[in-house]
């Protein structure tokens, strides 16, 4: 959440450092933190010489740190980040790596969109050390832009362009983009084309906002939310494009509230809360975890008392039951074959019929809210 009276950034002010096209105007040499105050015709801006496109070479890179870059794109030790004296990132650490999708899990107000707005250079820490590609992204901005694509929850997008027309003027700030029909394709943007951005549904929006975050080939790709809003058949072409930027070798780092998103993109990730990093694993190692591989999920009579069952299945400490919504009971432990035998049973002794008995590994969810709550924030 921004502090109150902070500007409004986006991907076009931060991380271009040629012109930008806003309201059907055209700001030469744009401030990163520009307002979009702007007075010259869209049709009158001038050409950007390829001489002076945004490109990778701009930022020139030490041996050392290209070793680095190879190992560790992102890298946060010990952030802290504070809002009228209270810690809302308190000593965090996180890691994403090239050629990885990295996910950062985190319920509302958790300090997860505050750690990834420094390690855009959006914020400054007030403690602790972010190293995007070997560098600081705050000092060195301007060497990281033309490596690093961001894609904000909100878009971040000037509203008065057409959606084409502005991912063009965003590619031509490179100096080796990707084609821009060919993402307009693979994302579905032509049929929206000529429409401005103030007037996309919130799914377009976000495609759009992908599309100007990718365009310019980037080592490092930070994506907020960036699904949300969207179809299950543009949800689809999102998540394609993102396993093919990580099969090109780019450190993708995924923040979302679905978890099935995370699950089926992450490599690695990184749950938060309060500030603080609570677990860290790959999502087999997360939903693994100390109860056990399996769950049980049962549909009965609600209110049943679940002490006898855990004594039915026996001592082993890792059995875990709960009812997290009622009727719905969940039974977490190393399930097989004489477990579920022993559950079934301990029903039928007590005339109990299930509506549904299934099986299965815990889920990323489920090991989010045992660690997070369910209680709302």
């Amino acid at each position: 959440m921004r502090k109150e009276g902070e500007p409004q950034f986006g991907p076009i002010a931060t991380h271009l450092t040629r012109p930008v096209h806003t309201r059907d105007t055209y700001c030469a040499d744009a401030p990163r933190t520009a307002a979009y105050d702007c007075s010259v015709p869209l049709s009158d801006a001038p050409a950007i010489d390829p001489a002076q496109a945004v490109t990778a070479s701009a930022a020139t890179t030490s041996p050392a740190d290209a070793a680095a870059d190879r190992e560790v794109a992102v890298e946060v030790r010990g952030l802290v980040k504070r809002y009228d004296g209270r810690a809302v990132v308190d000593g965090l650490d996180l890691v994403a790596r090239p050629g990885a999708v990295t996910a950062v899990l985190g319920p509302n107000g958790a300090g997860k969109t505050t750690t990834i707005e420094c390690c855009e250079g959006l914020r400054s820490p007030d403690g602790g050390t972010v190293r995007v590609l070997g560098r600081d992204p705050v000092a060195d901005a301007r060497a990281l832009r033309p490596r690093v694509g961001v894609m904000l929850q909100d878009g971040g997008l000037p509203t008065g362009v057409r959606a084409l027309e502005l991912l063009r003027h965003v590619a031509a700030m490179y100096a080796a983009p990707r084609s821009v029909d060919e993402l307009a394709e693979r994302l579905g943007l032509h049929g929206f084309a000529r429409t401005t951005v103030r007037r996309l549904s919130g799914g377009q929006r976000q495609r759009v906002a992908l599309a100007a975050a990718v365009v310019g080939r980037p080592d490092v790709v930070f994506l907020d939310e960036p699904s949300a809003g969207m179809d299950p058949q543009s949800r689809r072409a999102v998540w394609d494009l993102v396993r093919e930027l990580r099969a090109d070798g780019v450190a993708i780092v995924l923040t979302t509230h679905l978890m099935d998103e995370a699950a089926d993109l992450a490599d690695h990730v990184h749950i938060v809360d309060h500030g603080r990093l609570i677990a860290s694993g790959s999502v087999r190692e997360l939903t693994d975890g100390d109860t056990g591989p399996g769950t049980v999920r049962i549909e009965a009579t609600p209110g049943l008392d679940l002490t006898g069952l855990l004594t039915t299945l026996g001592p082993n400490p890792s059995w875990a039951a709960a009812e997290p919504e009622p009727g719905v009971y969940t039974v977490t432990g190393p399930v097989d074959a004489a477990a579920l035998a022993d559950v079934t049973a301990w029903l039928a002794d007590r005339g109990v019929l299930a509506r549904s008995v299934t099986t299965g590994r815990r889920t990323l969810e489920d090991v989010f809210l045992d660690l997070t709550g369910r209680n709302l924030r």
